[in-house]
């Protein structure tokens, strides 16, 4: 580990000797995942139960564990049996959609429970974490510590660690340095996303909804311009909101004449 990750392992073991709930805030490429190692090899003895907000997210997280030599097993889904498989394994990835549904029925007993990707964490659905295991350690592990609908953490977090700030990662040589090019606020698009009033329990757009503009074809020739004046010929990534976006995305680039694949 990194001096600044053990630093951070350091001051995580100090705050749950007070609370319960701790949310860790590392900016992205500093190294979460080392630290969620680390706290999982002290505690996988008695027990760890990883939670993600998405099923994309489980995949990963279990790539993660086998770079790290973690045996663990899931609760998905796809699993017909879940005390079966808990009780096999001393570490388990859930999805919170699968585990809310199947909370009364695990036997399983994690000494801590780390919540992955925690500005997603809804207090109604995951209090129920807090409920099955009153007597667990909480981890909160998240680049931005914030919600989308405004509201705070202190419904399920007690306490905040947060890391260096990103200039200081850069000045230190452990995150490269970067240019960005940002729309206006009074941008068309910026101007057709605010306008959306749907959104998901934990404030994010729901992705329907946001297709209607962003998915569009003249959202996506916007896109491509963009690329053509800034970063034409450079290799690059798109992030788009749905597979169905990246699709078209891809396809348009295609039609130009750029090499682009789109990853299902």
């Amino acid at each position: 580990m990194r001096d600044y990750q053990q630093e951070m392992l350091d001051r995580l073991h100090e705050a749950w000797k007070t609370f319960q709930g701790v949310m860790v805030q590392m900016p992205t490429g500093t190294g979460k995942t080392h630290l969620m190692a680390a706290v999982i090899r002290e505690n996988m003895a008695d027990g760890v139960l990883i939670v993600a907000h998405r099923m994309e997210l489980i995949g990963q997280i279990s790539q993660t564990l086998d770079a790290f030599g973690v045996p663990h097993g899931f609760i998905d889904r796809w699993t017909k049996d879940a005390d079966k498989i808990t009780a096999e394994h001393r570490v388990v990835v859930a999805s919170i959609q699968t585990l809310s549904r199947r909370i009364q029925t695990t036997n399983f007993k994690p000494k801590v429970i780390i919540v992955d990707e925690a500005h997603h964490a809804v207090a109604k659905t995951y209090r129920l974490l807090w409920d099955k295991w009153p007597e667990a350690k909480f981890l909160g592990l998240t680049a931005t510590p914030c919600r989308l609908n405004q509201t705070g953490f202190t419904d399920l977090f007690d306490k905040l660690l947060e890391s260096y700030p990103i200039q200081t990662f850069i000045d230190r040589g452990w995150l490269a340095d970067f240019e960005y090019v940002s729309v206006t606020p009074d941008n068309w698009m910026v101007e057709r996303i605010a306008g959306l009033k749907k959104r998901g329990v934990d404030g994010d757009y729901q992705t329907k909804e946001m297709a209607t503009v962003m998915d569009a074809p003249e959202s996506i020739e916007h896109l491509y311009q963009s690329y053509v004046q800034y970063a034409k010929g450079k290799k690059g990534i798109v992030y788009a909101i749905s597979r169905e976006h990246a699709q078209h995305i891809s396809d348009y680039y295609k039609s130009r004449g750029v090499r682009c694949c789109w990853n299902r």
